[in-house]
């Protein structure tokens, strides 16, 4: 993966291009941005264009090659064991940091999930940090930046990346995906500028799934809890893309919103359900739709703070239902 082959982040490439014709890297770099648009991509296209034979990233000198492998000597990649990253992990990549490069001009060493470094491994990556070797090049990945140790921000060259613009992801996923045009609006819409999301598992949820949720969430009714307490369990039981799901939700309201104010079909996400977005609009007032607009933000708070998962699910498809 080269620079130019990376879709969007126009700036970021600029400026690490720039640090590397002049020999100005830092030590350290903290991309951070949303999940999969594009930040361990742009970490291998550093690293390839750093190793390369032809300083571009060619992809067919044996340096490069390696590193597609990721069998390069003088490259780590540091990952979450189980939930954590732990001080073990960190103490062995600092032991190899402190050897000098086998084949590579610089050793480096990619942390992906950087926000799940636990307590003590954060402190003890903040002492390379502090001491950084002239042979060492670190570039943590996170999409939650916030939650790492503020003294290891303020000693990385912080680099944020945004999401792809919609109608950009939505042609390129009709380049390379057979999709219709309804298709990839909808997965360009629901994955929010992210290629993970878009080419990933969450595919078959937005495009096939996502219409079985819907229907089971819009036959709800405050007298039926039976029906609502199922697909509590059942959104309970898909632990694993709950998020996603309630992603769903919100933008479902988010269309009715924008349908009740008069905005054109072609701004709504759901725009294969334009019958059922009239339908249930017309029994919703606007107080109603930000209500339950709020009561999903305020679920997907909730279940961030690993309450249980099943009551705050029931309670959020409670005030849905109302």
């Amino acid at each position: 993966m080269t620079f130019s082959q990376i879709l969007g982040h126009d700036r970021q490439k600029d400026i690490l291009r720039r640090a590397l014709a002049h020999g100005r890297l830092a030590h350290a770099y903290l991309f951070e941005g949303p999940e999969g648009v594009g930040k361990r991509l742009m970490a291998i296209a550093l690293t390839r264009a750093l190793f390369c034979a032809e300083k571009t990233g060619c992809g067919s000198c044996p340096a490069c090659r390696k590193i597609d492998h990721h069998n390069h000597p003088d490259l780590h990649i540091l990952e979450a064991e189980g939930q954590t990253i732990k001080i073990e992990q960190v103490r062995a990549l600092q032991k190899e940091l402190a050897f000098r490069p086998l084949e590579g001009p610089r050793k480096v060493c990619l942390i992906d999930g950087a926000e799940r470094m636990n307590a003590a491994a954060g402190n003890a990556l903040l002492k390379t940090l502090e001491e950084p070797s002239g042979d060492a090049l670190l570039i943590l990945l996170s999409s939650r930046p916030e939650s790492i140790l503020s003294t290891i921000r303020s000693r990385c060259q912080r680099l944020p990346f945004t999401r792809l613009p919609q109608a950009q992801l939505k042609e390129v996923l009709l380049e390379r995906m057979a999709l219709d045009a309804t298709q990839g609006h909808i997965l360009a819409a629901l994955s929010e500028g992210s290629f993970k999301k878009a080419l990933g598992k969450d595919r078959d949820l937005y495009l096939e799934k996502r219409r079985e949720l819907l229907k089971a969430l819009t036959a709800l009714a405050p007298g039926r809890v039976l029906p609502l307490f199922e697909l509590a369990q059942t959104l309970a039981d898909d632990k694993d893309r709950i998020f996603d799901i309630l992603d769903i939700f919100q933008a479902f309201y988010r269309d009715l919103l924008l349908y009740r104010q008069g905005r054109p079909e072609e701004e709504l996400v759901n725009i294969d359900l334009a019958e059922k977005i009239r339908r249930v609009a017309a029994r919703e007032s606007l107080p109603s739709l930000l209500a339950k607009l709020d009561a999903i933000d305020a679920g997907r708070r909730h279940l961030e703070r690993n309450v249980n998962r099943q009551l705050a699910l029931e309670v959020l498809l409670m005030r849905l239902a109302a």
